[in-house]
């Protein structure tokens, strides 16, 4: 019945909390409810599928008949960041999540990795991105020293200017701090964060590049590239999983060029999965706490669906969803546990069609499998038979 499939990750865009938002801090979060509440949203398309009959939000309505399926999921994995996400979304449950630092790393790693790197580090600290480097890229530029922190996910982040660093360089040390804290921790990822720009003026680049854990167990992708099929990952989609059942990987600048690819892949990739992340929401707005930014992006979002629905041919199924949340409107800066939205459209996709509240990610990576005729994955339940 289908040759293509599309999965697009809004990242962060989460709608409402999930029943054990408490045990992260999150509760009361909702990170489309509560741009909702404080901005008018101008998003007709997202309207027009059911996003507001999946999760009602002030000033988005439920229309009468929905051009999509839709609904929500709950994450069944212990955690609430990106790697943990992704991966339930192609069918792997993490039973424990990755470990954190809420007090920096351990003093025996940091120094076997200025050790490795031949100079001491800065920081070592849980920060917001752009607050620390802004707070220690002066003293970065004076010294040469790296920017070292982490936050409320499992990540080893390392922030250098490009002009005191090269590029290169820092890749070289995240590819150090890998084996010590990936391989060395069971932490999720490393992320090389590199800037430009003078003190009270910088800004990070588009040279980001995440080194995370190759998934613990098989996932969707590997199934689908074993079986023959041709998986395209658009953004950060490669980086998650490690390059592992990727066909091809295609790195982004922003959510624009994030589309923009995957229109040039619509007019040239015949069959198989086209995956992509849009990362801006989460890294520009959700991070940053910018609501009136947030609003402006689902805007821009939605102004490109509008061109890309035109483009789907009679054999290809839409999935939109998120991985996590990140209420921009609360005092945290951190991913939020919430629950995700699910909409799913396609010329034989049955409109209107309401899935409920999927209690895991993974249903996802079933529906997918049935999708594609592979066999059933470990965790999830196929809603196929609910949408055709």
């Amino acid at each position: 019945m289908f040759r293509r499939a599309v999965v697009i990750v809004l990242d962060s865009v989460g709608a409402g909390e999930l029943p054990d938002a408490g045990v992260y801090g999150d509760q009361g979060s909702h990170t489309l409810g509560h741009i909702a509440a404080v901005e008018a949203l101008a998003i007709p398309t997202l309207v027009a599928l059911g996003l507001g009959c999946a999760v009602p939000l002030r000033g988005v309505g439920c229309p009468a008949q929905p051009a999509a399926a839709f609904g929500l999921m709950a994450e069944r994995s212990a955690g609430k960041d990106s790697v943990t996400g992704h991966w339930e979304l192609m069918g792997v449950v993490l039973e424990r999540a990755f470990p954190t630092f809420p007090h920096g790393f351990p003093p025996d790693v940091i120094a076997a990795f200025e050790a490795r790197i031949g100079r001491p580090v800065l920081g070592n600290v849980v920060a917001s991105g752009t607050a620390i480097i802004d707070d220690l890229g002066p003293a970065h530029m004076e010294t040469g020293r790296p920017i070292v922190y982490t936050s409320a996910d499992s990540v080893f982040q390392i922030a250098a200017h490009e002009d005191v660093v090269p590029v290169p360089q820092l890749y070289e040390w995240c590819e150090i701090a890998y084996a010590l804290t990936v391989e060395g921790l069971g932490i999720g990822r490393v992320i090389a964060r590199p800037f430009v720009g003078a003190p009270g003026a910088f800004t990070r680049t588009a040279n980001r590049h995440d080194y995370a854990m190759p998934p613990t167990a098989e996932t969707l992708l590997d199934r689908l590239v074993a079986h023959g099929h041709h998986v395209t990952a658009i953004g950060k989609i490669g980086d998650l999983f490690a390059g592992r059942g990727c066909s091809e990987m295609h790195a982004t600048r922003s959510d624009a060029h994030g589309v923009d690819v995957l229109e040039a892949r619509l007019e040239t990739q015949d069959a198989g999965l086209i995956f992509v992340n849009l990362v801006d929401f989460d890294t520009q707005y959700g991070h940053r706490n910018d609501v009136a930014g947030y609003a402006r992006n689902l805007e821009r979002f939605d102004q490109r669906l509008s061109g890309l629905l035109p483009r789907l041919r009679t054999d290809d199924i839409l999935f939109i969803t998120a991985d996590h949340g990140n209420d921009p409107a609360t005092p945290s800066t951190d991913h939020s546990r919430e629950h995700v939205p699910l909409l799913v459209t396609g010329p034989k996709v049955k409109a209107g069609t309401a899935l409920g509240t999927r209690s895991t990610f993974a249903d996802l990576g079933q529906t997918l499998a049935d999708v594609f005729g592979l066999p059933p994955l470990p965790h999830g339940s196929s809603f196929l038979k609910e949408i055709v």
